[in-house]
């Protein structure tokens, strides 16, 4: 097994009163590059696609040292997610949220991307799960704003940030290779200031 010891605690568990986030591990390879297949139609017009064609293909292992490299120098964080109340023993993937492009210093903000398995959709899982994620960024890595960028057709996503009280920032051109094109994309930001409780505190009053 390739992690250092240091590596297998670089992502602290999140916890709510449905889920579990925690740290990806090489023991979830089986599953989730299977949750990725199951969800490949449902996740394509979403996910990132290079403009210089398509890159080489990097194993889960390779993926899991990158993560790991990113949250060792503080730059990216991600976070495996689980519904360990309905399952008994080792409670089964659902998807992933991901802290990325993380800037300290003056400006001391991050972004935030997601996906969640089609079947669990439609449930506030994803809204809770980031709310975990963002009242962690705020209080642990004291960072001061955060943004989601999210295709104006994602009517999903949409609804995250509505719940989650994002501010919309306005439109970004062209923004992102996605889906083979470069799209467009709204910018939807938070700030400290601007949250007076917690941001899972906040969800369940919604």
């Amino acid at each position: 097994m390739f992690f250092s010891r240091r590596a297998k605690h670089l992502v602290p568990d999140l916890t709510s009163e449905r889920l579990l986030l925690r740290q990806l591990t090489a023991s979830d390879e089986a599953e989730w590059i299977n949750l990725r297949y199951a969800n490949s139609t449902w996740l394509k017009p979403w996910d990132p696609t290079s403009p210089l064609g398509p890159p080489e293909a990097m194993t889960f292992r390779e993926m899991l040292r990158a993560k790991d490299e990113s949250a060792v120098d503080g730059s990216g964080f991600t976070w495996a997610l689980a519904l360990p109340q309905l399952h008994k023993g080792r409670p089964p993937l659902i998807g992933q949220v991901s802290v990325a492009s993380v800037q300290y210093g003056a400006a001391r903000t991050a972004s935030i991307g997601y996906w969640l398995d089609r079947n669990h959709a439609g449930f506030g899982l994803m809204p809770e799960a980031c709310a975990l994620v963002i009242d962690h960024c705020f209080e642990q890595l004291q960072l001061h704003r955060l943004e989601i960028n999210i295709r104006p057709e994602n009517a999903a996503s949409l609804r995250v940030v509505d719940k989650l009280g994002f501010r919309d920032e306005g439109l970004r051109k062209g923004y992102l290779h996605i889906d083979g094109q470069w799209r467009d994309h709204r910018t939807f930001a938070l700030t400290r200031e601007e949250v007076e409780t917690t941001l899972l505190e906040r969800i369940y009053e919604y």
